[in-house]
């Protein structure tokens, strides 16, 4: 007969929008130990499974801290209680909560103030007494802050199906896997499995249950604004997505989203386990990613199965078409599946696909060592060169309107790279082979077609590199320190090492020297020596920049950029991934305008 070993859950903090599903361990008739379903329509010996998933409710309210949402709050900002949109992030658990938050919390009241200017004054006044007298005030008069005990009442259904103890049971699922709703924050879940007659549908024996830690909201991160940069009155109102985007120009996205299978517990064991797990992180990623609203979105290190399975059906509900491009597999091993690689979406609204080219750096590889490389040292090359890192390019032509007149009647196209190299540090070399590799390929189709390009990805290389410097440069210099890492000879002679296109970094508008004082706290995040963002990686053992969009500068100007994140704010949660950011990289965004063309 049909029985039920154990059940238990992957994570035991369920949380809102994630979907829950329990382990089931059963013995079949036969005596073997399976996890597989047995539903209704397939019964074993006469016998199937079913669920039922319950709210415990009881009297007493609990509300959630917006920092740490595994604890209850005890204390609430008044200041954000007033504001609807604020409201979630005014729980803190503990005074110390509060003022340790203060100065990443304290933005929330500057920006709420500048949507509304009768609030500047009540805004001046509470944020004039500072994180040291908020200290004091809370364990004084309170009078900024309030006890949360009276939170927001929770919604409450109408079916209620049992009363234990005083607590009150809301069936809320019937099936195995459950995903929990806003109505069920603050409340714990009870999961239950039976075994059933398939001919009766009675119960058999007790069921096996499970409780799980009190449900707690998906947290929300502050949203990044779009900043202009072609100077434009850049304390000029943004809407609410922080967006401004006008007619002719178009956004470009590039994230790197930190695969599945490389986000281990052993690497970002600062991260809490609910936040690394994929059915968490893929929920916040999507929110983030369809947030921005970009026309175009170069993803990196997104899985084969979760490209086809969630990231294309999901975008193309948000009018997407993808293209995606999976690494070679000759060094990865393991399922197919689960290798990741460079996905490309775009707004069919605003875009045609045109063209696709796969570049494979292993192909190039194999050219490469047979072109020069000694039949004695083929093997040796060839592991040293052969990473499976690809780039996925993609040539699109726009739909919108306000583009500049092209004497010629040229349709407008755009030339969209989307890379990433590879990650080890000690292979300079290859690195810049690969960059190289891409460079030679994209001139080819500059040449043919004279369009604007973009060149977008995970570079895996600091500004300043050889790397960095081709791009930017068009050029290395010989004496260039990573040029001393070349042992097969690959990079020789060091003037090959050129392309033309007239390539710039988007993010280095944020440093121009004509900008108003309006980008000073985005200069503040920059590095100025390389005109590049102090990070767009940041880890607990590693900070810096990998990560890049590059345009050609005689096609396209930069019209906005998405704010970068500030390092104090991401150390609230010790590095990247956290609850609030889902990948160890941050997202990169630049609105771009085409101009005339001058190339010839």
């Amino acid at each position: 007969m049909l029985s039920v070993i154990r059940v238990h859950l992957p994570s035991e903090i369920p949380i809102v929008g994630c979907e829950l599903t329990p382990y089931v361990l059963v013995r079949r008739p036969d005596k073997t130990a399976a996890t597989d379903d047995v539903p209704e329509s397939a019964p074993l010996d006469g016998y199937f499974l079913r669920y039922r998933w319950y709210r415990v409710q009881s009297d007493k309210k609990v509300t959630i801290c917006s920092v740490h949402p595994t604890e209850q709050a005890t204390l609430q900002c008044v200041f954000c209680s007033k504001r609807r949109a604020l409201v979630a992030k005014s729980y803190h658990c503990s005074p110390k909560c509060f003022t340790d938050a203060w100065q990443h919390h304290k933005t929330l009241h500057e920006r709420a103030a500048a949507e509304n200017g009768n609030e500047e004054d009540e805004l001046t006044r509470f944020n004039s007494t500072g994180s040291g007298v908020l200290a004091s005030t809370l364990s004084g008069s309170m009078s900024n802050l309030t006890l949360a005990n009276n939170g927001p009442t929770p919604f409450y259904p109408s079916s209620i199906t049992q009363k234990n103890g005083g607590e009150t049971l809301i069936e809320v699922g019937g099936c195995k896997t459950y995903t929990p709703t806003a109505d069920d924050i603050g409340y714990v879940l009870k999961f239950e499995c039976f075994v059933a007659n398939a001919e009766t549908k009675q119960f058999v024996g007790h069921p096996s249950t499970i409780l799980t830690s009190r449900v707690i909201p998906a947290p929300s991160p502050s949203p990044r604004r779009l900043i202009p940069v072609n100077g434009a009155d850049v304390m000029g109102h943004l809407d609410q997505d922080g967006r401004i985007q006008s007619a002719g120009s178009f956004t470009v996205l590039s994230y790197n989203i930190l695969s599945d299978t490389s986000a281990s517990s052993d690497l970002y064991s600062y991260c809490p386990p609910w936040a690394l797990s994929w059915p968490y992180r893929r929920q916040n990623l999507l929110r983030e990613i369809v947030g921005y609203r970009a026309d175009v979105v170069c993803l990196q290190e997104v899985q084969s199965d979760h490209f086809h399975e969630i990231f294309a059906p999901e975008l193309d509900k948000h009018g997407y078409q993808a293209l995606y491009k999976r690494k070679t597999n000759e060094v990865l091993s393991g399922s197919t599946s689960a290798i990741d690689g460079c996905a490309t979406f775009f707004r069919r609204d605003r875009f045609s696909h045109v063209k696709k080219y796969d570049v494979e750096f292993n192909k190039a590889a194999q050219s490469l060592t047979e072109a020069i490389i000694p039949h004695t040292q083929k093997r040796t090359a060839l592991n040293r060169l052969v990473k499976d890192n690809i780039a996925l390019i993609v040539v699109l032509e726009s739909k919108f309107g306000n583009q500049p007149t092209d004497p010629s009647g040229k349709r407008q196209l755009i030339c969209v790279a989307n890379t990433h190299v590879n990650v080890q540090q000690e292979l300079k070399d290859v690195k810049l082979w690969q960059v190289h590799t891409l460079l030679k390929g994209l001139e080819k189709i500059a040449a043919s077609a004279d369009i604007p390009m973009l060149v977008c990805g995970d570079f895996n290389t600091l500004p300043g590199s050889a790397p960095h410097t081709l791009l930017v440069m068009g050029k290395v210099d010989p004496l260039h320190p990573d040029l001393m890492v070349d042992p097969l000879n690959i990079l020789r002679p060091h003037t090959k090492l050129t392309h033309q296109l007239p390539l710039v970094s988007a993010y280095s508008s944020f440093v121009r020297p004509v900008m108003g004082l309006g980008l000073e706290q985005h200069r503040r995040r920059m590095d100025l020596n390389t005109n590049e963002p102090l990070f767009t990686n940041c880890t607990r053992e590693f900070i810096g920049t990998h990560d890049y969009i590059f345009y050609t500068a005689d096609t396209l100007m930069v019209e906005s950029l998405l704010e970068l994140l500030d390092e104090d704010g991401l150390r609230k949660d010790t590095a990247l991934p956290s609850p609030e950011w889902s990948s160890n990289h941050i997202a990169l965004l630049a609105e771009f305008r085409c101009m005339p063309r001058t190339r010839r």
